[in-house]
């Protein structure tokens, strides 16, 4: 019997891949290869690369927004929870996992890869705007706020590859957080949470 091990490395193999060179650009021989399967396992689990592909992305979506809403719905103030999301140490020069299957055209260009990632970014625009509702800010104003702190980190990894500078991410979300304190507001973070394999 295949072992549930070998599946999970096989997508863990292609979450790697995908986010370092592109879905299009991944071929299922490179999966095996990094999982350290053996071949019959990847057919077993997918028989196609569209089935790699669908259960990689989905777990790299599922993950980032798991992973956000622990910054979100842990214990604080609503703007502590949003600052420690937006504070949580990523590796801006690597770029988002999430964020660069967006700019593959091998996702957009299908249906169901390109809905795991909207469905991620409704998702944390929806977990932002309702920590944003609990402090008081009408729905469309939290929204708006919402947008801005997710394009904030987008933004961030964006100008720290493109400068080579990991400060640039710290330097917008410093920023941000400080457009946030404008309104006279306390503005207080908590201790940042430790690094996360996760990174949207």
């Amino acid at each position: 019997m295949i072992s549930t091990s070998a599946r999970d490395r096989l997508v863990a193999a292609a979450e790697d891949l995908f986010w370092a060179q592109g879905v299009g650009a991944t071929s299922p021989r490179q999966v095996l290869d990094a999982s350290g399967v053996g071949q019959g396992s990847l057919y077993h689990h997918f028989p196609s690369k569209h089935d790699l592909a669908s259960a990689a992305v989905h777990a790299t979506t599922s993950g980032a927004l798991d992973a956000a809403r622990r910054d979100l719905d842990r214990p604080g103030t609503a703007r502590d929870r949003l600052v420690r999301y937006l504070e949580r140490p990523r590796p801006a020069l690597a770029g988002c996992r999430v964020g660069r299957l967006v700019s593959d055209q091998a996702v957009m260009d299908d249906a169901a890869l390109t809905a795991d990632v909207r469905a991620y970014f409704v998702g944390l625009v929806d977990l932002v705007t309702a920590v944003l509702r609990e402090d008081g800010l009408p729905a469309d104003a939290a929204r708006d706020r919402a947008l801005a702190a997710v394009a904030i980190v987008q933004g961030g990894y964006v100008l720290a590859r493109a400068l080579d500078d990991p400060d640039a991410m710290a330097g917008a979300v410093r920023g941000f957080v400080a457009l946030l304190d404008a309104d006279g507001r306390p503005l207080t973070a908590s201790t940042p949470a430790p690094d996360d394999p996760e990174d949207a």
